[in-house]
């Protein structure tokens, strides 16, 4: 006779419990924090895991941290289990909600401007892989694999950051802002692209036959999402959607989301571009929703605001007990991280702003585009957290990129606005924001063009 699975330690399951209260209490308030000081909710949302992990608290008292987050494998993957639901979910969101018809319309300029703002920063982190200290670096790592995912980590824009920044900022109505959607949408499919590849090397190893194979799998992947995927996703979804209520596609958006994502994972590639693809499928079925009364988007609100509000932060948080900034006292580390962020922001800026430039727009236009296609955001912290699970990345090395990710968040904003106030707005432009005024949920990425 098979004996039952045991249950949970009731202990183990009241520290989980006391654990996910505290983290979202604190990222609850820092966030909201933030947000009253004009910076994204992000910020707040990471110095949760700074206060409470390794680099204030860990310092000031341990004996305190171990008792509130102890160091124990089994209890820290019982929370990371679900900042890892929660971050497939926010990709899948994200990839769910991009304007692939902005992108179709727009493509032409935007591809300029994310071309530019995509190669120039990522061969600009390679080559600063091939030459930070080796204090940077792990045990078993190569250099070579490394300086690729840093690359990556450097040529990506944040979409979610992206879009509530300039939702707040009243910007989403205006060209700059469609654009930069567009060039940012553009970089982060690339990116989970090319994630999936390094993590399939940085697994693997770099041979030949190893990432020759990896990319065979992502073209089948790829061509198999597009040829059988995209149908069946959409009469998933179109069967769901004859329910009362937004209930069942809630519930079938999920299980695209972690399926896609599984996949991608049982072949050895990034579980995030599953994750990523199968909200862009999802987000395809919206062109062919019976029922435009309420449309998919408008269904699937409550699985965003969960996914926003509980899950995401919570992941930030676990994210953000990962960095410690005590390794910044090391001088060789500061004079890294010093040089990796001019690098990160010049070549972001410098990219965006000359492939807007390649594109016929004015030197105000190309500068905030630089400065919006430099706030990375929570897709730098999730490529960090990679890098850091698969052993590419050392504590400071790990440390260096989530501070990268929040300095670009928070001098993005400040910019864009100043570049925006010398734009003159469009006849086109207002009456694209009576729209956006008319129909609040159109502030949402995919819902700003009428």
């Amino acid at each position: 006779m098979v004996s039952p699975v045991p249950s949970l330690d009731p202990h183990s399951l009241l520290i989980f419990l006391l654990q996910v209260c505290l983290l979202l209490t604190v990222a609850f308030t820092l966030g909201r924090l933030a947000v009253r000081c004009g910076m994204p909710a992000l910020i707040g949302e990471l110095l949760t895991g700074v206060l409470l992990g390794p680099s204030l608290l860990g310092e000031v008292a341990p004996g305190l941290l171990s008792r509130v987050l102890p160091v124990d494998a089994g209890q820290l993957h019982l929370v990371d289990a679900v900042g890892q639901l929660g971050v497939l979910l926010l990709v899948g969101v994200t990839g769910a909600q991009l304007d692939l018809a902005m992108l179709r319309r727009r493509g032409i300029v935007g591809v300029q401007v994310s071309l530019a703002g995509l190669v120039l920063p990522l061969a600009m982190g390679i080559a600063a892989g091939y030459l930070v200290p080796a204090a940077l670096l792990t045990e078993g790592t190569g250099r070579g694999i490394f300086a690729l995912f840093l690359g990556v980590a450097m040529c990506v824009t944040a979409v979610p950051v992206l879009a509530k920044t300039l939702s707040d900022m009243g910007l989403l109505h205006r060209d700059i802002g469609q654009l930069t959607l567009v060039a940012g949408t553009v970089d982060d499919a690339v990116g989970w692209f090319l994630l999936s590849v390094v993590s399939a090397a940085a697994t693997t190893g770099v041979r030949a036959d190893a990432v020759t194979l990896s990319l065979v799998y992502l073209v089948l992947f790829l061509v198999a999402a597009l040829l059988i995927g995209r149908p069946l996703v959409r009469w998933v979804l179109t069967l769901a959607g004859r329910a009362g209520d937004g209930g069942p596609r809630c519930t079938t958006a999920v299980i695209i989301i972690l399926l896609c994502a599984a996949i991608t994972h049982s072949l050895r590639m990034e579980a995030l571009f599953g994750a990523f693809i199968g909200g862009v499928l999802i987000g395809l079925a919206r062109t062919a929703d019976p029922r435009p009364d309420r449309s998919l988007l408008k269904d699937l609100v409550p699985l965003r605001t969960v996914v926003l509000s509980i899950l995401a932060p919570l992941f930030l948080a676990t994210a953000g007990l990962r960095m410690d900034l005590t390794e910044l006292a090391d001088p060789t580390v500061l004079v890294a991280a010093t040089a990796l962020l001019l690098v990160a922001i010049v070549s972001k800026f410098v990219g965006a702003y000359l492939g807007a430039r390649a594109g016929r727009l004015s030197h105000w236009e190309g500068i905030a585009l630089g400065a919006g296609m430099n706030i990375r955001g929570v897709v730098e912290v999730v490529i960090a957290t990679t890098g850091l699970r698969l052993g590419v990345l050392s504590v400071a090395s790990y440390t260096v990129i989530v501070l990268i990710a929040v300095v670009t968040s928070v001098m993005g904003p400040p910019i864009l606005r100043q570049a925006m106030t010398r734009v003159a707005q469009t006849e086109a432009e207002s009456r694209r924001e009576h729209m956006l005024a008319a129909r609040p949920d159109a502030t949402v990425v995919g819902e700003g063009e009428p």
